[in-house]
């Protein structure tokens, strides 16, 4: 027990030697993925959604290709989980709210 208790300064600094690249790597990437849409790029959404009436009114998403279908399925499939994943988290539980 007391080798172990020995080894364990060590293995914490090779944990935190191996894990540093990796954090910082993540930091810097989430310095540019993870902020607020800027005021300039609620443009391109409202632009965004005018293309997704217009494509449903013409009848233009009946020419998607089936790989274009299955990656919008796919994206709407995710906004759907990250949805109810979030109505989890608010929600305190899996299955009611806390009254």
């Amino acid at each position: 027990m007391s080798k172990l208790v020995a080894r364990i300064p060590a293995m914490a600094k090779a944990a935190v030697e191996s894990t540093t690249p990796k954090l910082n790597t993540f930091v810097r990437y989430a310095k540019v993925e993870l902020v607020p849409p800027s005021p300039a790029e609620f443009g391109a959404v409202a632009q965004g959604l005018g293309n997704i009436v217009k494509s449903a009114q013409t009848g233009a998403w009946k020419n998607l290709t089936v790989k274009e279908a299955t990656l919008n399925t796919l994206v709407a499939v995710e906004v759907m989980c990250w949805f109810f994943i979030g109505e989890c988290i608010g929600k305190g539980s899996l299955v009611a709210y806390q009254v």
